[in-house]
């Protein structure tokens, strides 16, 4: 039996989200050939908590844990850690150290995408479009006159480091925009101030291992919010999830296609959401999610049930994917 460390918490807003993912990620999990062990990982401890809820402190030096007097050394890591350290590269730089296999991308890459401009920056020069932006970082001068000239209104307001739609703002009147600046650096020290587009929201989920590639079908999100926010994302009913999405063939041809161009440029690797909005035949990166939600409200699961992949599949295929990559 492979031994799984199914490691969730973090250190941001979003270890609520990264405990549900974790929740269904274990109950989906093929028993026949892995055995989970749940650990948290969050800023006052390491553990691992085992079926009487007890807890048991990791050894961080091999990622390693003693239980009744048996060290137990884990073979691969299901990291579902949302934001910080588990989705910008930190964690993965740790493993990395110790040669301990993990389902998602490298340290670079998680870090990269974990940063919005950077990687709008990084796809611009491979000729990936996205929505015209200003980048803010504390203590930067700016006026909101200049900003609502270059981008118009409305506009979106969003740390530039950070996900579940923490800290994002619509905001409609040039009066609102200081703001919603000063909220998003509540999140993070780095803002992205981007223009709206009025298109159709669309999120392709894929998972490419050394021998083949699965591209899932693009889901349509209409938010029943002014966009598509935490509640909208989180809480049943607050938005339509439309799998396929209600797009011609050729326009869903074309995000399946661009994503996997993403994914490749990026060097990704395990399972990741890629999020766009579509406008008169251009698709405009929104994001790159790298540790894409897997909670019974999440999108992935959805797109894979619609492929033909029960989340037991899909996850298998993951963490036999990062096993194989260790031994390449």
């Amino acid at each position: 039996m492979v031994k799984v460390a199914l490691v969730s918490g973090g250190y941001s807003k979003e270890d609520v989200v990264s405990f549900n993912s974790a929740k269904e990620i274990g109950k989906s999990i093929d028993k026949t050939r892995f055995s989970v062990f749940h650990v948290l990982i969050n800023k006052d401890k390491w553990v691992y908590i085992d079926d009487q809820k007890q807890e048991h402190a990791i050894d961080k030096n091999d990622f390693s844990v003693v239980v009744d007097g048996q060290r137990l050394c884990f073979d691969l890591v299901f990291i579902t850690i949302h934001g910080t350290p588990g989705e910008d590269g930190k964690l993965q730089g740790y493993f990395d150290m110790i040669k301990m296999p993990y389902t998602t991308s490298n340290a670079f890459t998680s870090a990269l995408t974990f940063n919005k401009v950077a990687t709008k920056r990084y796809l611009q020069n491979l000729g990936v479009e996205t929505a015209p932006y200003v980048f803010l970082r504390k203590n930067d001068f700016y006026t909101v006159s200049d900003i609502v000239a270059k981008l118009g209104l409305p506009l979106f307001v969003k740390p530039n480091a950070g996900g579940s739609s923490f800290g994002i703002t619509k905001v409609k009147k040039e009066i609102d925009l200081d703001e919603a600046i000063k909220k998003a650096f509540i999140e993070d020290d780095g803002v992205l101030i981007e223009s709206f587009i009025a298109g159709t929201e669309v999120t392709c989920g894929l998972i490419k291992t050394l021998k083949e590639e699965f591209i899932f079908p693009a889901t349509e999100i209409v938010s029943k919010n002014e966009f598509f926010d935490y509640e909208a994302k989180y809480t049943i009913g607050m938005a339509d999830e439309i799998t396929p999405a209600r797009i011609t063939d050729a326009e869903m041809n074309t995000v399946k296609s661009l994503s996997s161009q993403i994914y490749a440029h990026l060097n990704c690797q395990g399972i990741v959401r890629i999020d766009y909005l579509l406008k008169d035949n251009r698709y405009f990166l929104i994001e790159v999610n790298t540790v894409p939600g897997m909670s019974a409200a999440s999108i992935v699961p959805q797109q894979a049930e619609a492929f033909g992949f029960t989340t037991t599949k899909l996850f298998t295929i993951a963490m036999n994917d990062a096993l194989d990559r260790s031994q390449a």
